[in-house]
């Protein structure tokens, strides 16, 4: 899993009939570099599947590939990253992260 960024939403004319509940946000990934230093995103954009109702500017936790899709098992849908989890909060324990990062 990975934390991003929501900068953005996706507005579809048709969509797939197993996507009527929820959306596509525009996201950008951070890296744990830039966590710990800027909190500026500094991942490339990603689509990001959201039926929890992420806003512009929230922090999310998103899960990619086949684990996208396992929330939604047995059925299927046709996405690649999925809106996990709303962030309200980031913590990052700055001995354990210079160890990871050193």
């Amino acid at each position: 899993m990975r934390i991003a960024q929501v900068i953005g939403q996706i507005t579809l004319s048709r969509p797939h009939p197993t996507l009527t509940s929820g959306r596509f946000l525009i996201a950008m990934p951070i890296s744990l570099r830039a966590l710990s230093t800027t909190m500026q995103p500094d991942g490339e954009e990603i689509i990001v599947w959201d039926d929890l109702g992420a806003g512009l500017t929230c922090w999310i936790g998103v899960s990619e590939g086949v684990e996208a899709t396992m929330p939604f098992r047995p059925d299927r849908k046709p996405i690649d990253a999925y809106c996990a989890c709303l962030l309200d909060h980031l913590y990052l324990d700055e001995q354990a992260t210079r160890e990871v990062l050193s």
